[in-house]
């Protein structure tokens, strides 16, 4: 069986975007990838894009949009793959498995949101479809409100880390000042996200403002190609392992106060890949909000339940420490459009291990951990890359 690799890619400003639809964000990314990896788009052999609209727009069929976008792919075989905040890396995956299967040599990844375009109170209405909806359609504040709870629980059991969410969020806060396709490239500090004001005020309790990603409009893409097509093409970019988790959907059936379907997710892939932690360079992991970011050192296994906040009180998780995590800002920083998300964190680190990332780049960074996930923690997704050329 021949591994899937990635050679090309490309990444839009991420932001409230003068693109009208999807299709036009699509278009701002698609030709740039194949031209990054060197590849016409004759030669393409599937589409596999990610949307997860659920009402962001009124047009659907994303997959076909593609072909709209570039006309060299109209007539080629394409699906749309949802899997709410982890849409991106659902689309990423299954093309993974259409190579790896010997379906085809090459195949392109579209991820992509528009969220900007409606009300943000119509967004967040949109956004509870990636919830358990005969549970908690009703919890205040949307998603946010969801994550409210989580905190809440977190708090209760380990004590209050309102502090250390703010370090979190100045962390990377800082690293997206590096970040050109960043959506907000301003360095808070740590004293305006930890204090409560008219500029950052409770979205939902613990919860600030500062704790919360931003709704966004962007697209990102990746080109995909066997081993054996990959090694005549410029870069390449190998899966040394990847996993795809799940857990149950309602909160009301686990402990939120761990993500549990993460912590399978990064132990299996990590063994898969045969290597730990103290491998890993760098990692990007998917802080839709600040208390999931510390939530995922435990669930990685960066600390002990409970004991999250000691990762960024040490400066272990910064870009200079140990293990920086998210390095390109992350979520947070960098921002959100929910299709785009798992495509764009493995752009980001892939720009990493090519030592094509700028003034984001962490030093000789040679092996790279992505974790996306999809409500909350229920799809996890992980891989571990490494550079193949």
């Amino acid at each position: 069986m021949s591994k899937a690799q990635m050679v090309g890619w490309s990444h839009s400003h991420f932001g409230k975007s003068e693109a009208p639809t999807t299709q036009a964000l699509m278009g701002e990314v698609v030709a740039p990838a194949l031209e990054h990896a060197g590849i016409g788009a004759e030669s393409v052999d599937g589409v596999f894009v990610g949307v997860m609209n659920n009402g962001f727009s009124k047009q659907d069929f994303q997959g076909a949009l593609v072909g709209m976008a570039h006309e060299g792919l109209g007539m080629v075989p394409a699906v749309r793959m949802e899997n709410a905040c982890a849409t991106g890396s659902a689309a990423l995956y299954s093309a993974i498995d259409f190579i790896e299967s010997g379906r085809g040599r090459i195949a392109l990844v579209v991820g992509a949101e528009k969220m900007t375009a409606i009300p943000t109170v119509q967004t967040g209405d949109i956004l509870l479809g990636a919830s358990y909806r005969e549970e908690e359609a009703e919890v205040e504040g949307g998603f946010a409100g969801l994550f409210g709870r989580i905190a809440q629980q977190y708090f209760q059991k380990y004590g209050d880390r309102s502090e250390e969410l703010a370090m979190i969020a100045a962390k990377n806060h800082k690293n997206g000042m590096a970040n050109p396709y960043a959506h907000m490239r301003k360095d808070f500090g740590f004293e305006f996200c930890n204090t409560i004001s008219d500029k950052n005020p409770y979205v939902a309790a613990p919860l600030r403002r500062t704790d919360c990603s931003l709704i966004s409009d962007g697209a990102a893409a990746i080109v995909l190609a066997d081993e054996e097509t990959a090694a005549g093409l410029e870069r390449a970019i190998a899966f040394r392992s990847r996993r795809h988790m799940n857990d149950v959907l309602a909160l009301s059936r686990r402990d939120v106060t761990e993500f549990a379907g993460a912590r399978r997710a990064w132990s299996q892939a990590l063994e898969d890949g045969g290597v730990s932690l103290d491998d890993l360079d760098f990692v990007e992991t998917h802080d839709c909000f600040t208390i999931a970011e510390m939530i995922e050192y435990e669930a990685m296994g960066l600390a002990e339940p409970g004991q999250g906040y000691r990762v960024i009180r040490d400066g272990v998780s910064a870009k200079d420490g140990r293990l920086p995590v998210n390095p390109s800002g992350g979520l947070k920083s960098k921002g959100h459009p929910i299709g785009a998300t798992g495509v764009s964190m493995h752009v980001m680190a892939a720009m990493q291990l090519m030592g094509e990332a700028g003034d984001m780049q962490v030093p000789e960074a040679k092996l790279a951990g992505v974790f996306n996930m999809g409500g909350a923690a229920v799809a996890n997704y992980v891989s571990i890359l490494e550079r193949a050329k």
